[in-house]
């Protein structure tokens, strides 16, 4: 399991950062959201990878190995609200910006 999440952290990440180093806008956006996506999956993975294990502790004598950290799904839900806030701000950022110059180069001009 922490194979897979880990690889689907680097394969995000590293899409991400390809994308934001092309001349597009649109393209850097999408970009932006790969990388936070990644780093939503690196938060939630910091909170350990189990399954069918609740997030609150009733006893406190209990092993806290045995419970889930709702502190990073907590984070992340809060993550994923702002990213999506964000990416349509963005959007729009870019949308005025194309209507503006007439391109969607991210240094306003074509090569």
């Amino acid at each position: 399991m922490e194979l897979i999440v880990a690889t689907a952290i680097g394969v995000l990440t590293a899409s991400g950062v390809w994308l934001l180093l092309r001349p597009r806008t649109f393209q850097v956006i999408i970009g932006l959201s790969l990388v936070s996506y990644a780093v939503n999956l690196f938060i939630f993975s910091m909170g350990r990878l189990r399954t069918a294990a609740v997030p609150v502790v009733n006893n406190p004598a209990a092993d806290p190995a045995s419970y889930a950290d709702p502190v990073p799904q907590a984070l992340v839900l809060t993550a994923i609200v702002i990213g999506f806030a964000m990416t349509a701000l963005f959007l729009v950022v870019l949308l005025a910006a194309r209507g503006l110059t007439g391109t969607d180069h991210v240094d306003g001009r074509e090569r």
